[in-house]
């Protein structure tokens, strides 16, 4: 079962189409999620409302994200594996459901959730630790610069599964993105309470794509990626942003 993540909108729903598309070249049978069902859990995991409670309200008054979490449990609960294009959401209903769970759950939910979240992959994961896999028949023609999310380094810590993913893409060149261990300067709400330090970073962020020569930026969490392509295109620079899945589901080498 795919879930949907949060930030990404018509784009989000689009990856999930190509991450289909680059299980089934694994002879993997997906179901995937309507994005109205995904839209109805709350934006994936309920990242965004556990973030706007801790940055806007008191522990009495914070929007408490518990029934997300027990819906969430109970939608996926008959599935062996969820997997998800978002590290941000993996880390989220990894790491953060449990302890919601805990604190505003049931013993039921405790135990649902539980017994859920070790079940919940972020996709580069999945494909590498569960399948065994790194080549998945994809070809892609094009100069790469990968942009490891905070979520993905340092919240998941996927390591290098996702570049080992790349490098096994046919014909695609993979480049150095310097400093590519700094933040983007999304992180949801953070761009728009501190929007002057948001524009600072990106800004680093965007000089290293620029000079790294790439004809495509990739990364495994589309909210960066619409933050980091939202400044090439005010730009005007020739660099594309692109989900890691789009170009693992390539087979012809098209820049769509």
């Amino acid at each position: 079962m795919l879930g949907d993540g949060a930030g990404g909108g018509i784009r989000q729903t689009e990856v999930l189409g190509e991450l289909v598309g680059a299980m089934a070249l694994e002879g993997q049978q997906v179901r995937g999620v309507d994005a109205c069902v995904v839209g109805d859990l709350g934006g994936g995991g309920g990242g965004e409302v556990a973030v706007a409670g801790r940055c806007t309200s008191t522990p009495d008054t914070a929007p408490k994200p518990s029934p997300l979490v027990e819906r969430f449990a109970r939608t996926f609960a008959d599935h062996d594996a969820v997997i998800t294009p978002s590290a941000s959401c993996a880390g989220m209903i990894r790491d953060n459901h449990p302890i919601l769970a805990e604190q505003h759950g049931n013993p039921r939910i405790r135990a649902e959730v539980a017994e859920l979240a070790p079940r919940v992959h972020e996709f580069t994961e999945f494909l590498t630790d569960v399948l065994g896999v790194t080549d998945v028949g994809a070809r892609f023609p094009h100069t790469v610069a990968y942009h490891p999310t905070c979520h993905s380094l340092r919240g998941l810590r996927l390591g290098d599964r996702p570049q080992r993913l790349l490098r096994a893409v046919e014909d695609l060149d993979l480049v150095d993105l310097s400093d590519a261990d700094s933040c983007c300067g999304f992180g949801g709400t953070f761009a728009v309470r501190n929007a002057e330090t948001s524009a600072a970073m990106l800004a680093d962020k965007l000089r290293g794509a620029l000079d790294s020569g790439a004809e495509v930026l990739c990364a495994a969490d589309n909210s960066c990626l619409l933050h980091i392509g939202g400044g090439l295109s005010r730009q005007g620079g020739s660099v594309r942003t692109m989900h890691l899945a789009e170009i693992l589901a390539a087979g012809e080498g098209d820049l769509r």
